[in-house]
């Protein structure tokens, strides 16, 4: 074969993986949502877990991460025996991370045994929603 026809040949080859789509194309990353709750009413408590319900509900929830960080007085809704207590646990076994705030237990001499015992923490909720933000996630604060 001469370098002729082994250019075409490769330029014709190259350019038809490229139009088929055989290039190696990175899959979409998943989409990620951090919620904001930092005040100390159950509607809007009650309103973010419905949001995370039904963002699950529309993109499936095993193809979305959905974290919601709870400080100041949003952390009410995080005791065991808050009125909201179900829903959370609901939404935890749905997949939903679910972050108290240590910085706004210490202030409000909190301790993990007062805490619904499914929740995680982060030390500072404030730099947590930083972090997801700069990692690319989605911040709402319903």
């Amino acid at each position: 074969m001469n370098r002729r026809t082994l250019f075409v040949t490769l330029a014709i080859t190259g350019g038809a993986l490229l139009a088929t789509g055989c290039a190696s194309t990175p899959p979409a990353p998943t989409p990620r949502i951090v919620m904001q709750v930092s005040d100390g009413d159950a509607a809007k408590w009650n309103l973010a877990l419905n949001v995370a319900g039904n963002a699950q509900k529309e993109l499936g929830a095993d193809k979305i991460q959905v974290e919601i960080v709870a400080f100041g007085p949003g952390i009410g809704m995080l005791k065991f025996d808050a009125v909201t207590a179900n829903r959370v646990n609901d939404a935890i076994k749905s997949g939903v991370q679910v972050v108290a705030c240590e910085n706004t237990m210490s202030s409000q001499k909190l301790v993990k045994a007062d805490m619904n015992p499914n929740v995680s923490y982060v030390p500072a909720g404030v730099i947590e929603i930083m972090n997801r933000q700069q990692q690319g996630w989605a911040y709402v604060r319903p």
